[in-house]
This record gives C-alpha cells, structure tokens and sequence, in this order.
C-alpha cells in the first residue's frame, strides 16, 4: 500500500516526495495491528514535488515485529495472542505530475499497486470463523497476494527553500481478502487518508528539514463487520547532503490511534494504539545513461509501543523520471561552496 520524499538535487530524487505523499502500508494498530498508511514510508524531501511529467517508483517493504505479553489482536475474523509478524512486500508506483496548476501549486496524480507476503504466527488462536469455536495451539499463515488499489491526488508549491504540499489517499479494496485467515496484505476496508508535507531545503549548504502530518479515516471491513477507529500520523525527516549524489540523515515517525475500534465483529475492545520510531537513512543518485536514478534506505525502530506490533521497519525506494515536460527545472542541491544548479530536462 503506498514511499510512500523526493529531491530537489535530481529529477529522480524528486520522485520520491511524489511517492510519499501518495504511498499506502502499515500504521499498525486497528484490526489486523495494521492500517493504510505506512509508517516510516516519509523520508527525506517529502514536501517537494517534481516538475510536469510522468515517473516511476518502487519501494521494497521489510518488517519484523511481534505483538507480546499475551496481547490479543484480530485479524480476518481470528482473535489470536502471542503474534509475530514477518512482512516482505513491493508497492509498485507510477506518478503523473501534470501542468495544470491549482491555486498556484502543481496538481498531480498516483496508483499504487503492493503485493507480497505477511507471515504471520499466532503463540494461541482464540477463536476462528473456520471452525467456530475455541481454538488452541499455534497457528502459522503466510500467503503472497495482490493488496488494496491506492489511488491518490496531490499538489506541490515551491517558494524559496520553502516546498510543501497536500494529498488526498483514497483505498479501493482488491478482493483478495481471505477471512479465517491470519496473512491478509489486503486490508479489505476502504478508507481515506489526508495529510500535508513541508520541507525546507537550503540547495546551498545541503541542508534538508521535512515533516508529514496525516489523518486516516477508516469505513467498515464488509468481511468481518469490523470498524478501525480514526489513526494520526507524524513523519520527519533531517538530512545532510555530503555531495551532490549522496546523503546522510535521520529520519522517525510517530502514530496514535486517536478513536476506538468498534462494530459488530470486534471481538476485543477499542484496541487503540500508538508508537514512536527512531532511525537513520541513506541516499544515492546515479545515472543509467541521461537517465538519474535516485535510491534511498530506510531503517527505523519502533519504541513506545500500545495495542500494535514492535519492530523494525527497512525500505528501499528506487525511482526514476519516464518522461518530463521540456524546458522543465529541477534545483540541485549543491552543498557548501556553490549556488544552486538549475538543471533542465
């Protein structure tokens, strides 16, 4: 779902903010210990959209964490304890950034499509719609799926070193969703998410500040009559560009689960939940041919944590410019000694 900070170094690095304004995955709390927003997806650049074209990302999705101290959780119409959660996913992404402009700012568009497998293990099932009654024993499920359709809309401003940005998510249940089942990448409920992304970017001294505030408003999963209450959601980044091609930085996020879950399926209370996280990141831009291609690596860890899962959270992001308007610019972050580069494309 959904990689969800872009650059203004480097068309390609640019991309990224695109991606993560429009990015879906995991803020796990609610049903499943999981929501539509990936946490952590935010990084550096998030506030800065690239010039008029079309481009590409693809984000690779890595966490493991676990849900202990005999905490239940619910998960396709199963309530189970003792969970662990082992997650490799790919969010495949293509933006459109078009000309028009909307109150000065340039609107663009996104689909993101994920698939991969949780592996999900269960210490004790308490109950399963499969069997209809008390369950015991470990359970163990772990299936490769397509996920929920994400389809976003978003518009960038730029203003000196100032670039911010809003974004309205929206999520489109796939119907891969299983019930009886503890390994679920689709979350089945329709939902959406809106949020804003400032960065502030001094192209000189290779200095980069971004924040990504967010609401997500969740709708019922019609499966399991289960309804995720209302999630908050705060990124940041803070980063040094070494050199044109390279980046160092840290970046961290924090969630609240600000309503109860509710509905006729849930089986085990409000469940509200929050955690904070803590990492660092690293960029790298290169060229395939004329082409830049931008990567960046992501690792958080997860501390502070109520009614969700523990873990650590790795991404890897790569994006790269199909086609960009001609005559369009992108600044480059030049650290230090020099004045921004204006590069055309």
């Amino acid at each position: 779902m959904l990689d969800f900070g872009y650059s203004r170094r480097v068309l390609a690095s640019a991309t990224l903010a695109a991606a993560c304004m429009l990015f879906p995955g995991q803020a796990e709390a609610a049903e499943s210990a999981l929501g539509v927003y990936v946490l952590g997806n935010c990084g550096p650049m998030a506030g800065v959209t690239p010039p008029p074209g079309f481009y590409f990302e693809n984000e690779t999705y890595f966490y493991q964490g676990n849900l202990g101290g005999n905490r239940t959780f619910q998960s396709g119409g199963v309530v189970a304890a003792n969970v662990k959660l082992d997650i490799s996913a790919t969010f495949m992404t293509p933006v459109w950034v078009t000309p028009v402009e909307v109150l000065g700012g340039n609107l663009g568009f996104s689909i993101t499509i994920p698939f991969g497998t949780p592996n999900v293990s269960a210490g004790a099932v308490l109950s399963s719609p499969r069997i209809d009654r008390i369950v015991s024993g470990r359970e163990r499920d772990a299936i490769f799926n397509v996920g929920d359709i994400y389809l976003a809309s978003f518009v960038g401003w730029h203003s000196g070193n100032l670039h911010w940005s809003t974004t309205v998510l929206g999520v489109v249940p796939s119907g891969s969703y299983e019930t009886g089942q503890l390994s679920n990448i689709s979350l089945n409920r329709p939902a959406l998410d809106l949020s804003a992304a400032l960065t502030y970017l001094d192209p000189v001294l290779g200095y980069e500040l971004s924040v990504v505030p967010g609401v997500t408003f969740n709708w019922i999963n019609p499966a399991t009559q289960y309804l995720t209450g209302t999630e908050f959601h705060l990124e940041w980044s803070a980063s040094k560009f070494l050199s044109k091609e390279f980046s160092i930085g840290m970046v961290g996020y924090f969630y609240d689960q600000l309503t109860g879950d509710s509905g006729r399926g849930d089986r085990i209370g409000p469940f509200k939940g929050r955690v904070t996280a803590l990492g660092g990141q690293i960029g790298y831009t290169f060229k395939v041919g004329e082409i830049p291609v931008s990567t960046n690596v992501r690792v958080l860890r997860e501390f502070n944590t109520t009614n969700r899962f523990e873990g650590t959270a790795t991404y890897l992001t790569i994006t790269a410019p199909l086609w960009v308007a001609p005559g369009a610019a992108v600044a480059e972050a030049k650290p230090a000694m020099t004045k921004p580069v204006i590069r055309k494309f």
